[in-house]
């Protein structure tokens, strides 16, 4: 038996269903969906699983957005913004495409 910690990871494949239908994501926007499809995580721990993610290969950093704005922290915002890798293997959650769905029909 190996060592250490399993290297597949529930909260990391729900994460990769989130983004296999939004396409492309920062981490607050998977996060958002997350919590509603899926049972209570912390956003610290999905930055978490982002980064191991990438590192792994299933997540992909497509670009680092500035946004402007007057938040607590500072005048300006940083989003990283995700897209699938090479690694994930999506298997197309039903609860996560539904909701979805029911968030642009209610959008439109």
């Amino acid at each position: 038996m190996k060592r250490g910690r399993p290297v597949q990871s529930d909260i990391r494949q729900n994460m990769v269903e989130v983004l296999f239908f939004l396409g492309e994501a920062y981490g607050y926007q998977i996060y958002k969906v997350y919590k509603k499809v899926f049972p209570p995580v912390t956003l610290r721990s999905m930055y978490y699983h982002l980064r191991k993610g990438t590192d792994l290969g299933e997540f992909v950093k497509l670009r680092t957005e500035k946004d402007q704005g007057d938040y607590s922290w500072g005048p300006s915002a940083e989003r990283i913004i995700y897209k699938l890798g090479p690694q994930a293997k999506p298997k197309g959650d039903e609860r996560v495409r539904q909701y979805i769905e029911e968030q642009q029909d209610a959008a439109d």
